[in-house]
């Protein structure tokens, strides 16, 4: 997919937390794409972040956030997260890249994660990663939760991006799902990561 990949450069610092499992999904990792499309991002894998020097460097030296829902998360939706702050330093934002239960465990287990504050946003958006069944439908992969959070930055004048930077972020993303369609529709395909609707293969026969 890294043809289709078109880095950019962002004010905002975007920090991607990996779960180990999640790693080894390397032919549909949308966290991996998210990271080689922002060029002022970094990539961390484990579950325990507390001890991570580079990890504490960022968040000691950024005005730190971590996308999660919570009733006391900052809504990107509706406000500005600088309005009220008098913080001067640059923003990150940390992304855990995981299944739900994993993050709730990668956050419990981290305590510096926990003292970060938290932001969420509003979307009636409907993921596209029709490949993989979501939790809920409102749920989104990381690499569409990053573009809703950088449109919303942008909105906010936090990033000032070019149209065609928003506009070609979800590329690799499309191109991934349609790879991996493909090879779903082929029955000789050794490299299939998702199940076939065997229902349907055998009505065909």
């Amino acid at each position: 997919m890294c043809e289709y990949i078109d880095t950019f450069a962002t004010n905002t610092k975007f920090v991607i937390l990996m779960h180990p499992k999640e790693f080894k999904k390397v032919k549909n990792n949308t966290g991996y794409l998210t990271k080689e499309s922002l060029s002022n991002s970094e990539l961390f894998i484990g579950i325990n972040f507390s001890d991570n020097n580079r990890i504490n460097e960022i968040i000691a030296t950024h005005e730190s956030y971590i996308l999660f829902p919570s009733a006391d998360a900052i809504n990107l939706s509706k406000k500005n997260p600088q309005t009220d702050s008098e913080n001067t330093k640059n923003m990150a934002v940390f992304l855990i890249d995981s299944t739900w239960a994993c993050t709730k465990k990668m956050f419990n287990e981290s305590e510096n994660l926990q003292k970060l504050q938290h932001m969420s946003f509003e979307s009636s958006r409907v993921s596209q990663y029709d490949i993989k069944e979501q939790p809920q439908t409102n749920y989104l992969s990381t690499i569409e939760s990053t573009h809703v959070v950088l449109e919303l930055l942008d909105k906010w004048n936090i990033e000032d991006l070019r149209a065609e930077n928003l506009d070609g972020f979800l590329n690799p993303f499309f191109k991934m799902i349609e790879y991996q369609k493909e090879l779903i529709a082929n029955p000789r395909s050794h490299a299939v990561r998702f199940k076939r609707n065997t229902n349907k293969i055998k009505k065909a026969r």
